[in-house]
């Protein structure tokens, strides 16, 4: 594991506090910026699809749709009794 130095600074008066709360104001304002830019990043509307990249996108999400359930099924299936769904008793035949 790494450490994490922490860097101690000394201060002797008020106006060193008072500059130093300032400097931690802009970077915090900087930080913010960026994190702002970062988020409206990630929630871009992409305007110019076209039709066939959202039938593209619906072709898509139904095959994983799909895939989901058809995995569910075989889960439940498997490992139904961990759900709550007991296995189903085989009849024993008599010979």
């Amino acid at each position: 594991m790494t450490s994490v130095k922490k860097l101690i600074r000394e201060y002797r008066t008020l106006d060193e506090i008072r500059e130093r709360k300032d400097e931690l104001l802009d970077e915090l304002q900087q930080d913010n910026t960026k994190m702002s830019t970062m988020w409206n990043q990630v929630f871009l509307k992409r305007e110019n699809n076209t039709k066939t990249d959202y039938i593209a996108s619906i072709v898509s999400n139904g095959i994983v749709a799909f895939d989901a359930i058809i995995l569910i099924r075989k889960l439940m299936k498997g490992y139904g009794f961990f759900f709550g769904n007991k296995k189903k008793k085989q009849k024993k035949s008599f010979l």
